[in-house]
């Protein structure tokens, strides 16, 4: 299936916004396959959002979806 991936901050220096091939039918297989094709994000702390709604639990994917990788953040 293929997603595209859209990175903020410091992630973006890591992983460049992408469309990427993956075999993941879940966020939460999809987080463990990005942590293996990218170490360095398994180190860092990191929220998804899948098609603009921040991840609370494992979600389902589909094809075409948008994941958004971001670092912690604050608001006011």
């Amino acid at each position: 299936m293929e997603i595209e991936l859209v990175t903020f901050g410091k992630i973006s220096e890591l992983i460049p916004n992408q469309k990427i091939e993956v075999e993941a039918s879940n966020t939460d297989e999809l987080q463990t396959n990005l942590e293996q094709l990218f170490p360095n994000l398994a180190s860092m702390k990191y929220k998804l959002a899948l098609n603009k709604d921040i991840v609370q639990s494992t979600q389902e994917l589909r094809n075409n979806d948008i994941i958004a990788i971001m670092p912690p953040f604050s608001g006011g």
